[in-house]
């Protein structure tokens, strides 16, 4: 009888349209912010790489014998006469691309964290 009670007394839940739901879902997870990111961050990835491919990847070319970093490889003989070639050049630039965007975020995250906009989490907690 008291559960009977108890919910009688609740106000009635508002219906919301599937539309609403939807967006209050998406701004109270963040994800709109989220997807922002990932686009940008999507595109700054492919500039990056698109400048150590046409850039860097020439210039250190000048030095090396091969001419580029994409045509550094190794051939190696198996056992059964088979040949496989490892491609390490393609490795290294990859490298470069990696270094650079981690060197990018890492600027982002000291700018943001300086102006108070993140927390900085390598510096340790003030005690209250």
């Amino acid at each position: 009888m008291y559960l009977y009670r108890h919910l009688a007394e609740q106000p009635p839940v508002e219906k919301k349209s599937f539309s609403k739901e939807y967006m209050a879902f998406l701004i109270a997870f963040g994800i709109i912010g989220l997807a922002i990111a990932f686009v940008i961050g999507q595109a700054a990835s492919r500039l990056v790489t698109a400048f150590v491919n046409d850039i860097v990847d020439p210039t250190v070319g000048l030095f090396l014998p091969a001419g580029s970093l994409d045509n550094l490889a190794v051939n190696v003989t198996g056992i059964h006469g088979g040949s496989s070639q490892f491609k390490y050049g393609d490795l290294i630039s990859t490298i470069i691309d990696f270094l650079i965007i981690s060197l990018i975020v890492f600027i982002a995250y000291k700018v943001l964290s300086k102006y108070k906009l993140l927390e900085d989490k390598t510096k340790p907690e003030e005690k209250k």
